[in-house]
């Protein structure tokens, strides 16, 4: 199974990003999809999850301005990012827990990162 972040830039703060995560290889199916950040030394943090039947939540510093969504038909999840900040300056990790067989056992697995980088 693989996750590929895409989306990420330099935007000026009060701008806008799309970043997307398509997961491929052997899934049968996925529950719990979801966004963190890492930036420069600090941890990393959650920033948004969904569940497969849609339900989100989000860290507080994001409420209001992001937008978790994903399309199960593609296994893709999506982050809108809107009136972003310097303080939203990081690495964008997707994850997503998977199950490969039909077992019903879920692992997680996490893309490579894409930066994102908000300018004042």
């Amino acid at each position: 199974v693989q996750l590929q972040a895409s989306g990420g830039g330099l935007v000026q703060a009060g701008g806008s990003l799309r970043l997307s995560c398509p997961a491929s290889g052997s899934i049968f199916s996925i529950n719990l999809m979801g966004w963190y950040r890492q930036a420069p030394g600090k941890q990393r943090e959650l920033v948004a999850a969904i569940s497969s039947g849609g339900r989100a939540n989000y860290a507080d510093s994001v409420k209001g301005r992001f937008t978790i969504s994903r399309d199960n038909a593609k296994n893709t999840v999506y982050l809108q990012m809107n009136s972003l900040k310097p303080e939203d300056t990081a690495v964008y990790y997707c994850n997503a827990d998977v199950d490969y067989s039909g077992s019903g056992n879920f692992y997680r697995y996490w893309g490579q990162g894409t930066l994102v980088t908000v300018s004042s």
